[in-house]
């Protein structure tokens, strides 16, 4: 058995990252690591695949491929890790996911933002989880399914967010 304490000076991102991917091969179909591409933040990303419809339980989605990408960048001049936590339909253009960067201080330290393509469609503040990553990683999974289905569609476009009273 695994103890992880909110010792965030001790975190190691390889490290970090690996408890990552094993959190997500639960729901995931194939799970794998990867260093980010020199425009992306970060030193690493965990990818996971998944079948939509098994991972939303829903009986009918018009997609049949989606992915979750998560990334962390340990900060030692802050005092919380930045993220990039995000579903994405590569077949419909899409990406929603929650962000904690130096973006966007208006929304507050943490958003939630929706694009279609290469347009961003809506940000709007999120609630801000004051924990360790692996908790961050683990509300947010939960969250996901909720979020991924208020997303409002209009003429196969993504128009918004349906809120989420605060759990975005």
């Amino acid at each position: 058995m695994v103890v992880f304490l909110a010792n965030r000076a001790n975190l190691q991102a390889r490290r970090l990252h690996d408890r990552i991917a094993n959190r997500l091969r639960g729901p995931c179909e194939m799970v794998e690591q990867r260093r980010t591409e020199p425009h992306e933040p970060g030193p690493y990303r965990v990818v996971g695949e998944v079948t939509p419809r098994e991972f939303l339980g829903v009986d009918a989605y018009p997609t049949d491929d989606a992915r979750i990408e998560i990334g962390f960048r340990l900060e030692t001049r802050v005092s919380h890790e930045h993220y990039w936590y995000n579903w994405i339909e590569p077949n419909r253009g899409l990406l929603i996911g929650w962000h904690r960067d130096q973006t966007h201080d208006d929304l507050g330290p943490v958003h939630l933002q929706l694009d279609s393509e290469e347009a961003v469609v809506e940000r709007q503040a999120a609630t801000f989880i004051d924990a360790h990553p692996l908790a961050v990683v683990a509300q947010r999974l939960a969250s996901l399914p909720a979020v991924v289905q208020g997303v409002k569609w209009e003429a196969g476009e993504p128009t918004g967010i349906e809120s989420t009273d605060g759990d975005a």
